[in-house]
């Protein structure tokens, strides 16, 4: 059975994306060409009516805007460990990247830097849980599984809104 119950297509400047939810929440969001896409959803296209996914392509276009916003409720589905990274990812202030290590650090989880990588890699919800913002040691560009280039356009978007 799947975890989506509606999806819908989003167009953003970096490419449409498309969005599914859950009855509880956000459950998915991803580049058509993303690593790890789940492929074509068994759930209905939901035509616009849905609240929750309109609120997902509202929040998506303030983002790209530069304007505040609200997330919608989210609802990854995840090994517990991953919904633990997941949840520390969101809590990245955009504009200020964070290594692999810190992150591994803050989680208390400092000898599992790979298995927390292989997470950030997984995560369901691209730009909103924003896996974008995790950079390498050095401060290089490291895997995204929306591309490169749009973890580098994403990372710009939010250092010139700073």
């Amino acid at each position: 059975m799947s975890h989506h119950v509606l999806q819908r297509r989003i167009d953003t400047p970096l490419g449409p994306l498309t969005a599914a939810r859950s009855a509880a929440g956000l459950a998915g969001l991803w580049f058509d060409d993303q690593k790890h896409h789940p492929g074509v959803l068994d759930a209905p296209d939901d035509e616009g009516s849905d609240a929750l996914l309109s609120a997902t392509a509202a929040a998506l276009a303030a983002y790209f805007a530069r304007r505040p916003f609200s997330l919608p409720p989210l609802d990854p589905a995840g090994t517990a460990f991953q919904r633990e990274v997941w949840r520390a990812l969101l809590q990245i202030p955009p504009g200020a990247p964070d290594t692999y290590g810190r992150l591994a650090q803050r989680l208390g989880r400092s000898g599992a830097a790979r298995a927390l990588g292989a997470a950030v890699g997984r995560n369901p919800i691209s730009i909103l849980i924003p896996c974008h913002r995790v950079v390498g040691a050095d401060g290089s560009l490291t895997g995204y599984a929306g591309g490169l280039q749009r973890k580098q356009a994403l990372l710009a978007l939010e250092a010139a809104a700073r």
